[in-house]
């Protein structure tokens, strides 16, 4: 077993209760442990999420623990009777298939205070949607004079070498492609389309990201010029200085709900659904939806402002009008294979 600094804390925190409540088993008294998401979702449930949870629930022992979505599912599928994880964030392709695989519980929605205020695409009764994330068009606007307007413009030849996009392991880069291919009479059961524009583009392509953090980063290296990406990733790094614009292009900015789930056979449910009530609060959600974080709400009690407001919806009626929602059911049925097959074909 390897031990780091994560796990030694978690380890010392289950001991030291066990110690003053002798009858406890290790699994009964390990604190609480939230995987989130690595990066800026770490630095953003570590600095609002965690002491507004700790604060309501009597300084509650908890620990992160930033994995990726399939990370999550495998560690949790390998101990299913005691699971080491008591709540889990997925985005809508590893949510479904930790529901399908019957890892998670349904949210007790009737004990929840903030459920019924969130809009109706968040309201998940397998696990609620306490933000949103948001694909756009991204650009640097020092070398791009004219801003871009459509996903098209990726394809312009003065763009050629400067563009980057990510693989299709992360979300972005797989609901991106299903608008390619819908640009060109495809759909999410048919992205043929989307893969001979790929080919299409690859004159222009500068790099593939692993994920979306990966993919701002080559704007701060100044390795690409245009990109879709991430509006969180992008703003956080516009805060830092680095010259970079959002735009939602013509056709409609993808929108994809990150869902959060009480793990079943948790030993901590009670304390897995307080964490999950405090991040559906207008109050955490009001936070985070400010600088240096810019996350997109989904409770309908908070009002919307500055740069999500500017360039993205005023309000959750329009939030709902604008953004394009995919069916992650029907891409799921692929996914895996169009993995395969961008891997395979999409070499620079």
């Amino acid at each position: 077993m390897i031990l780091n600094r994560r796990s030694l804390m978690t380890t010392a925190l289950t001991l030291g209760a066990m110690k003053a409540f002798p009858g406890l088993s290790f699994a009964q008294a390990r604190p609480l442990v939230f995987a989130t998401f690595t990066g800026s979702w770490e630095e953003a449930h570590k600095a609002v999420l965690v002491p507004a949870f700790r604060k309501a629930n009597t300084d509650a022992a908890m620990v992160l623990d930033p994995m990726l979505s399939v990370d999550q599912i495998a560690k949790v599928t390998a101990a299913k009777a005691n699971p080491p994880i008591d709540v889990m964030l997925h985005d809508p392709g590893p949510a479904l298939v930790a529901i399908g695989q019957d890892l998670v519980e349904p949210y007790p929605v009737e004990k929840s205070a903030c459920y019924k205020d969130l809009i109706a695409e968040a309201q998940e009764p397998m696990g609620p949607a306490p933000f949103f994330q948001v694909v756009g068009l991204t650009y640097n606007p020092e070398t791009v004079k004219t801003p871009p307007t459509s996903w098209a413009d990726l394809w312009k030849s003065e763009f050629k070498g400067r563009v980057g996009i990510t693989n299709l392991n992360s979300t972005l880069g797989t609901g991106w492609l299903v608008e390619i291919a819908k640009m060109r009479g495809g759909s999410e059961a048919n992205v043929d389309p989307g893969f001979k524009a790929l080919e299409e583009l690859k004159p222009n392509l500068a790099a593939v990201a692993t994920n979306p953090g990966a993919l701002a980063t080559l704007f701060q290296q100044g390795q690409i010029d245009i990109s879709p990406g991430n509006f969180n990733a992008i703003q956080i790094l516009k805060a830092r200085g680095v010259p970079v614009e959002f735009v939602a292009p013509k056709e409609g900015a993808i929108a994809f709900k990150t869902t959060i789930h009480v793990v079943k056979n948790s030993p901590n449910r009670e304390l897995a659904f307080k964490l999950i009530e405090a991040a559906l609060t207008p109050e955490v959600q009001t936070t985070l939806m400010n600088p240096p974080y810019l996350i997109v709400p989904t409770n309908s009690k908070v009002t919307m402002g500055g740069e999500i407001a500017r360039l993205l919806a005023k309000d959750t009626t329009e939030l709902k009008q604008k953004f394009v929602f995919q069916d992650w059911k029907k891409i799921n049925e692929q996914r895996s294979a169009w993995i395969e097959r961008f891997n395979r074909e999409i070499k620079i």
